[in-house]
């Protein structure tokens, strides 16, 4: 029998994992055969999994991602997509997260973009690092709210400790003069230091014209596109697909 003592200890220092795993061992007869060591090996790593797993719900809760179930294991790679195999796999191993490069996506409506940004953010979360998805068009407005109500300094702070920003739907509607200084400052604290996923209809290079102001435009873009993986989606649209009997 289990000692619930030990168990309520266990539990007390939030030991969940090792809780679970001594639980599923005492109605497991194989395990009586292991010597200590290995009991004690496959406790340890249970916990390990445990927190791992937690830290994971954590995350992708946190990351407010519109497709949650999307992830790179499901990429649809069919050649009319466009897509690089090789840029994907590189991108699943985390290394443009580490050294704070930006991913674009760019495609007409429906061809998967959210989709893919959502697996690669997803993807993030799995490998350790905070996500956060956004629309584009409302994070601004977010931002212009914050400048009334004092806000803005503590938002951008923030944003800039997060891991990856995912923007959805960039460059969507015309964009007002503040929020074009907005979008600088917000660009300007993670270029070098932390990843950003943007997703457009317009190509890139549309995105100069967009921003309606060359001298600024020229800022934005030169921490957008610097050291940036660029995706162009092809095909028809996803939707269309899926609706076909």
């Amino acid at each position: 029998m289990l000692n619930e003592h030990t168990l309520d200890q266990l539990r007390g220092l939030r030991l969940e994992g090792m809780v679970h795993a001594l639980q599923d061992q005492a109605t497991t007869s194989s395990a009586a055969t292991l010597a200590f060591d290995e009991r004690l090996a496959m406790l340890v790593q249970r916990e390990i999994d445990w927190r791992d797993g937690k830290r994971l719900a954590r995350l992708l809760k946190a990351a407010r991602l519109k497709v949650s179930s999307a992830c790179v294991e499901d990429i649809d790679w069919r050649a009319s997509r466009g897509l690089e195999r090789a840029l994907i796999t590189a991108l699943a191993g985390g290394d443009w997260l580490r050294h704070g490069h930006n991913v674009l996506i760019t495609g007409a409506t429906g061809v998967g973009k959210t989709w893919l940004a959502c697996a690669l953010a997803q993807q993030a979360a799995r490998l350790g690092f905070t996500v956060l998805y956004m629309r584009a068009p409302r994070l601004l407005e977010e931002l212009r709210v914050a400048h009334g109500d004092g806000t803005f300094t503590r938002r951008l702070a923030q944003l800039a400790r997060i891991d990856l920003l995912a923007l959805d739907d960039f460059a969507i509607a015309p964009i007002a003069p503040t929020e074009r200084n907005d979008l600088l400052e917000l660009l300007d604290d993670r270029v070098g230091s932390r990843a950003t996923l943007i997703t457009s209809q317009l190509p890139v290079s549309s995105w100069h014209d967009w921003l309606d102001d060359p001298t600024l435009a020229d800022a934005i873009l030169d921490r957008i596109v610097h050291a940036a993986h660029k995706i162009a989606l092809k095909g028809e649209s996803m939707r269309k697909r899926q609706a076909k009997p």
